[in-house]
């Protein structure tokens, strides 16, 4: 059995290298430990909620920035800070949650007002590779995160929805050149996490599977490699393992800093990811109001441990969250949370010369 090294070189000898399909590139073709992916995710839109009134006066900030917005949610001057600060810090890719920022020439009648052309995104995406950032399109197709959609959101595994999703998803990739990867979000589809949407749809068994599927293929279809938040598994292990396909890049994320208890159900996902071989770019994150949270956040705990309990040619590089609006009252704490991150890098580089 030949091994990595003689199949790389085999391939290239032969020219095939870009004819190699990127699930296989993927795997064959391993990130080493100095060139890990170092994203982090940032909102164009941030309409992943429903509409739901009841909670823009209770108090609690986490919720009244996910009440459903009409109006482009963006600081054009916090936006390219943050770009600036990424690359200051040695990250290398930007994930934009697109949503209803953008009007697609496919779909305009789901954009916000003053959405983004689809002009003047392709030149947004050329100035940030110019920067030297790899961009990386998000569109969340959870049931529970999708009000993005519109109405589409209420006609989820219908025949309608199936074929605007998919000329969605072909425009952005057309939109995007084609790009590595296509975050499809798929987080948190279920009755507890849609407890206060004014509509709740969850997809269940088959269904889920069947809808997922759909997804994939449409992504695939372009020659893209499909990304998914990996948190399906904490509840569904055994169904999770059994049918997702090893294609399919994985993002689990967690937020806290301790690892210690194995059978945590987050830490185990990490660990049977790892077991049955999938790709993964474990996800922290940093709040600075969010009181259960570690107080500068856990980029640096996530980090230290994938590197003990993941393998390095699977380990594909880390990703930070953040769940706020690119808006200024929170600017501190999106610009804080990209000097956690690259302290973070820091580290890793020095520990892997």
């Amino acid at each position: 059995m030949e091994n990595r090294r003689d199949f790389i070189k085999k391939i290239t000898a032969a020219g095939l290298v870009s004819t190699v399909p990127y699930y296989v590139k993927s795997n064959v073709l391993a990130t080493p430990s100095q060139q890990k992916i170092w994203g982090a995710l940032m909102h164009l839109s941030f309409n992943m909620w429903e509409d739901h009134d009841r909670l823009k006066d209770d108090g609690d900030t986490n919720h009244k920035v996910r009440v459903w917005d009409n109006n482009l949610r963006l600081s054009e001057s916090l936006w390219n800070d943050s770009l600036n600060k990424m690359v200051a810090g040695g990250l290398n890719m930007v994930v934009i949650d697109l949503g209803d920022a953008v009007k697609y020439n496919s779909h305009p009648e789901i954009a916000v007002k003053n959405a983004w052309t689809t002009s003047r995104l392709k030149t947004e995406l050329a100035r940030i590779r110019k920067m030297g950032l790899e961009p990386i399109p998000k569109l969340n197709f959870s049931a529970g995160h999708d009000q993005w959609l519109g109405d589409y959101s209420r006609m989820v595994s219908t025949e309608r929805y199936y074929k605007v999703c998919s000329e969605l998803i072909a425009e952005v990739i057309e939109l995007f050149n084609k790009p590595r990867y296509f975050h499809l979000g798929y987080d948190e589809e279920n009755a507890a996490n849609q407890r206060f949407l004014n509509v709740a749809i969850v997809r269940q068994g088959e269904q889920w599977w069947k809808d997922f599927y759909f997804f994939v293929k449409e992504v695939e279809k372009g020659g893209v490699r499909p990304w998914i938040w990996s948190d399906f598994a904490w509840e569904h292990q055994e169904e999770f393992f059994k049918k997702m396909p090893k294609s399919v890049l994985q993002s689990n994320w967690y937020y806290r800093d301790d690892f210690s208890d194995p059978n945590h159900k987050i830490v185990k996902t990490f660990l049977r990811l790892e077991k049955e071989g999938f790709d993964q770019i474990p996800c922290g994150t940093y709040y600075e109001s969010v009181t259960e949270k570690p107080k500068d956040g856990n980029m640096m705990a996530v980090v230290q441990y994938a590197e003990k309990n993941i393998a390095d040619s699977r380990l594909l590089g880390f990703l930070l969250t953040n769940w706020r609006p690119t808006t200024e009252p929170f600017r501190k704490e999106i610009l804080k949370g990209f000097d956690l991150t690259a302290d973070t890098r820091k580290w890793f580089t020095a520990n892997h010369k």
